[in-house]
């Protein structure tokens, strides 16, 4: 089906309003400065139960319309990051400027103009009565911090109230050079570890009254980075460690120290675990160093949402409405859905990405009514009226 342009009068509900209105709120994590009220007004004129979920301060919304099965979920977010130099900005980062049929904004791809679009297919969907199941949303606002009071709660508080979708879109913009080319169905797992080796001060003239622990760092790092930790698996790329930071601190030229440390992020596919990789890191400090600490943080595993009935429906709905035939993909950062994965199947399917984090974020507001063309068909092919498809 071709893409709609500004062009044509089109059908209502467009989502380019709710999207101007969510910009205008500076939803900078974890500040919500109103977004998630706005949200929730639209979606209650169109029949949904609100809940407003607060965890340390941060703003979380549950909604839902229908009651039974299937039941699909649409998983987003609606803080941001800063905008950063606004000086920089074509337009206030937060003034929502529509010039020559793009819309400016912070969160305007990332990933406000995803839930604006979502939100519009759903009130066309349900133009025709009550939803075939169920539809829900699962907005946080703390996906761009540190994820702790956000989807990971919300989800918490989803099963303990027997809440758990079918099936979970989440709305990133996973497109890449145009609408519709990828869908991610899984994701790398995050690990980040914090290394301090201890040695013992002394004299550079006089090393053997001294243990150097930057040596016995160096050598342990190298180690570390000696071979590939694996050669990828059949949907993920090969896992990368990647030293970010080495410290020694010392301002003195003819002192050894007594402390060396480095930092790394190990991003790794389904072959590994953050609890396998963690006990080999440690194996291998054990190797070079008798004094260390080791402080591993995991932000997330790697999952994947193996291809099957639920993948595919999203695929032939995503190829249908934007003629083009989507990449199933596990690359990129991690997102909301590591946590999603747990309690259900989930993928990612949004807008182009391209500008996503950058001075001027921007969404066509062509591109934005495509993208609620596509939801909408992903809604009808998951709920369908007729009966299963």
């Amino acid at each position: 089906m071709p893409l709609r342009t500004t062009d044509e009068v089109g059908r209502e509900p467009d989502p380019q309003a709710l999207l101007r209105e969510l910009i205008r709120c500076a939803s900078v994590t974890p500040e919500d400065a109103g977004a998630q009220e706005v949200l929730a007004v639209a979606l209650e004129r169109l029949g949904f139960r609100i809940e407003r979920l607060h965890y340390n301060g941060i703003e979380n919304l549950f909604a839902r319309i229908g009651e039974g099965a299937p039941h699909l979920c649409f998983a987003g977010h609606t803080d941001v990051v800063p905008p950063g130099d606004e000086a920089a900005w074509r337009h206030p980062p937060f003034g929502a400027a529509l010039e020559g049929g793009v819309i400016y904004g912070r969160g305007a791809c990332d990933m406000k103009g995803g839930i604006a679009a979502f939100v519009a297919a759903a009130e066309e969907y349900l133009r025709a009565g009550p939803p075939a199941g169920s539809i829900s949303l699962l907005i946080t606002g703390d996906e761009e911090g540190d994820a702790t009071d956000g989807t990971v709660r919300v989800l918490d508080w989803m099963a303990e109230n027997g809440q758990i979708p079918d099936f979970c879109l989440v709305g990133e913009p996973t497109s890449v050079a145009q609408l519709g080319d990828v869908i991610k169905i899984g994701r790398r797992g995050s690990l980040n570890a914090r290394i301090t080796v201890h040695g013992t001060q002394g004299h550079v003239a006089y090393p053997h009254r001294a243990d150097n622990p930057a040596h016995r760092l160096v050598r342990a790092l190298a180690a570390m980075t000696a071979a590939p930790l694996d050669a990828g698996t059949d949907w993920f790329q090969p896992s990368s460690l990647q030293i970010t930071s080495i410290d020694i601190g010392n301002p003195a030229t003819n002192v050894i120290p007594a402390t060396a440390r480095a930092a790394l992020n190990i991003r790794f596919n389904d072959g590994h675990t953050g609890k396998g990789l963690s006990a080999w890191l440690d194996a291998v400090l054990a190797q070079h160093a008798e004094r260390y600490d080791l402080d591993i943080s995991i932000s997330g595993e790697s999952f994947l949402t193996e291809p099957g009935p639920m993948v595919d429906t999203l695929r032939r709905a995503v190829a249908r409405m934007s003629g083009v035939e989507p990449r199933l993909d596990t690359g990129g950062g991690t997102s909301d859905a590591r946590f999603i994965a747990r309690f259900c199947p989930v993928a990612e399917f949004g807008a182009v990405g391209s500008t996503m984090h950058k001075v001027d974020e921007c969404v066509p507001v062509d591109e934005l009514r495509a993208l609620a063309d596509i939801y909408l068909a992903v809604i009808e092919d998951f709920l369908p009226r007729g009966g299963a498809s």
